[in-house]
This record gives C-alpha cells, structure tokens and sequence, in this order.
C-alpha cells in the first residue's frame, strides 16, 4: 500500500496549491480519502475527506471556501486545491484512506510541506 503525496511547496499569501496524492495498492473505489495537516508543534487536524464515489465531501470550518477536494477514481488519484491561503495554512499536508464506513483512516501517506510565507 502507498499513498505518494506531491506538490507541496512555498507560496505567498493569497496563493494557491493544488496537492495531488497517488494511491496504489489496495481498492482504491472502495475507499474515502481525506487530507489531514500538521503544523509545527501542534496536533494533526481533519483538513477535508471525500466519500468512496466522490459523491460528498467534507471541510474543516478553518478551509472551507478556500480549499476543494476532489479524485479521480480511474486514475487512483485524490487531490487538494487550496486557494487565497494563509500564513496558518504553513504544515505538512498528509492524504489518507478510510474503508467506506469505517470510522477511522486505515492508510496514511508521508506527506508534503506547505509553507505560505507573507
């Protein structure tokens, strides 16, 4: 099981990342898949997730609006698009999977680093 996540990097406030995260290795149709983040010195936090179909998706109250999550199942591909970021958005993003009704994520990706500098 592998989940690669990419495009992490350093953008001014204001800007925009689109995080992609690559899956293989397991049903990957049968799987939720979410975006965590973890800031330096702090907890890692629920960013957004989308269902198994693609069909409902979920935000943090801090991202939505500014950030959409979306996959593209034939491809085993999840994606971030995060817009008008801000300086607390700085923290490494990690993309995971969760079994359709499972409570908890099963896989976790090794994460890319956000920096948005002013």
């Amino acid at each position: 099981v592998q989940l690669q996540a990419s495009g992490g990097g350093q953008v001014q406030t204001g800007g925009s990342l689109r995080l992609s995260c690559a899956a293989s290795g397991f049903a990957f149709g049968d799987y939720g898949m979410g975006w965590f983040r973890q800031a330096s010195g702090k907890e890692r936090e629920f960013v957004a997730t989308v269902t198994w179909s693609g069909g409902s998706t979920y935000y943090a109250d801090s991202v939505n609006g500014r950030f959409t999550i979306s996959r593209d199942n034939a491809k085993r591909m999840v994606y971030l698009q995060m817009r008008n970021l801000k300086a607390e958005d700085t923290a490494v993003y990690y993309c995971a999977a969760k079994l359709r009704m499972a409570a908890t994520y099963t896989y976790w990706g090794q994460g890319t680093q956000v920096t948005v500098s002013s």
